[in-house]
């Protein structure tokens, strides 16, 4: 066999994680901004709240609505022309929000990131097309090191852009999105032959059609489940860590930014280049447990901490908590057959949409319940510590789902 190929899948991993780096990156760099942005829109900081909640409802529902969709269209069409697509769109994006002159286009050009950020469905789908079964963890581990660099990258350079101007960042952004786009417009190959692919189905692409299908076997329903839970508990961060932070421990923003940088860095450093060893070393399922179960030590640790001290160091076991993610979509892919990733990836999307809309929410009201002078929480680390209950009924779950289970790949309607 010729070894030609192998430069070209080299090049094609290449290219989706320098375009997830940039495409988070893109994301990253408006989060220090957008409130402001927002604000200054709106008029006033009581308004601007309720704008930005609604922004981010309205990126999560997009995400869990076109995800399936995005994921479906790449199962038919291929996944190189949905990938750039959804990166072009997304520069498009970033120039109308730096044009916005109010908030209703404004949350038009979130509804707009919501769709085109669905393409990260295409990219997981990709990795699973160009790598075999038992490499799938390690690729997908480079696509999360890639994530956590953008977050780190982003926001950072986002914070000093916007000292320039609120709008530079979201043109640093398109350029970014289109310097994506045009690697990829060179660089990328197809991934899925035409022999692989699936008609395009209204029936699997909208999101409820696309659950289904992690209900057609019991090992993927309870992945799907474990997944959802990673999901809810990570979200915890977002909810409540700057809270929590400034409350216990007395922390600003450049303390809190820091800690969020050393996350990012130390979940690079796991998903990077952790993972494949680990899960050559213990297999896909030992590892995915593993990393639920010091997700749920880190946590609780996080919220038991008496001292800052204490709560630093509790974020090095918790970052073991990245070896989970990738080994959990690797074990996914193994159920579904090769035209199904797409469906798949876009499942996945649309099971941390809802996630994302609701454990914020979760989170938010635990917290609110322990703080003040009469707490009906008694503790203010609760909602840490249900998170780790959450992320232990997952590592067992996760578990008892993957004993004896049998892969199934049965590819013989691919061309459907």
């Amino acid at each position: 066999m010729s070894a030609s190929p192998h430069p070209r899948r080299t090049a094609a991993i290449a290219f989706i994680l320098v375009t997830a780096l940039l495409d988070v990156m893109s994301m990253g760099i408006v989060i220090p901004v957008l409130p402001q942005l927002i604000e200054t829109l709106s008029g006033s900081s009581a308004s601007a709240g309720m704008w930005n909640g609604l922004f981010v409802a309205l990126w999560a529902g997009m995400q869990f609505l076109c995800s399936p969709v995005i994921g479906s269209l790449s199962d038919r069409y291929g996944r190189r022309p949905v990938i750039l697509v959804s990166v072009a769109g997304l520069a498009l994006d970033y120039v109308l929000m730096a044009l916005a002159p109010n908030l209703w286009w404004l949350a038009l050009g979130r509804i707009l990131a919501g769709v085109t950020s669905s393409s990260f469905t295409s990219a997981f789908a990709y990795m699973a097309d160009i790598t075999p079964p038992e490499g799938r963890a390690k690729g997908y581990g480079l696509i999360g090191a890639a994530f956590s660099a953008g977050f780190v990258a982003g926001p950072l350079i986002g914070g000093v852009l916007g000292e320039v101007s609120l709008r530079a960042p979201f043109w640093a952004a398109a350029a970014l999105s289109g310097l994506a786009f045009l690697y990829g417009l060179f660089v990328l190959p197809e991934s899925l032959a035409p022999d692989k692919r699936m008609g395009f189905s209204w029936t699997r692409a909208n999101p409820f059609g696309a659950l289904r299908l992690l209900r057609s076997h019991p090992e993927l329903s309870s992945l799907a489940v474990v997944n959802f839970l990673l999901y809810f508990a990570h979200h915890l961060f977002s909810a409540v860590f700057v809270l929590y932070a400034g409350d216990r421990y007395g922390w600003g923003a450049w303390q809190v930014g820091a800690l969020l940088a050393l996350v990012g860095i130390m979940d690079m450093g796991v998903q990077g280049l952790l993972t494949g060893p680990v899960v050559k070393r213990l297999g896909d399922r030992t590892t995915m447990v593993i990393g639920l179960s010091f997700g749920a030590i880190g946590v609780a640790s996080m919220g038991l901490a008496p001292s800052q001290g204490l709560f630093v160091a509790a974020m090095f076991p918790n970052a073991l908590w990245g070896l989970a993610m990738p080994t959990i979509q690797a074990l996914m892919t193994r159920h579904v057959s090769e035209s199904e990733q797409g469906q798949l990836q876009g499942a996945n999307n649309s099971v941390g949409a809802i996630a994302g809309i609701a454990s914020p929410l979760f989170f938010g009201t635990v917290y609110s319940l322990s703080v003040g002078a009469h707490p009906t929480l008694p503790f203010i680390g609760s909602a840490f510590l249900i998170a780790a209950a959450i992320l232990g009924g997952a590592a067992l779950i996760g578990w008892r789902a993957e004993s004896g289970a049998t892969p199934q790949l049965d590819i013989s309607g691919a061309g459907d």
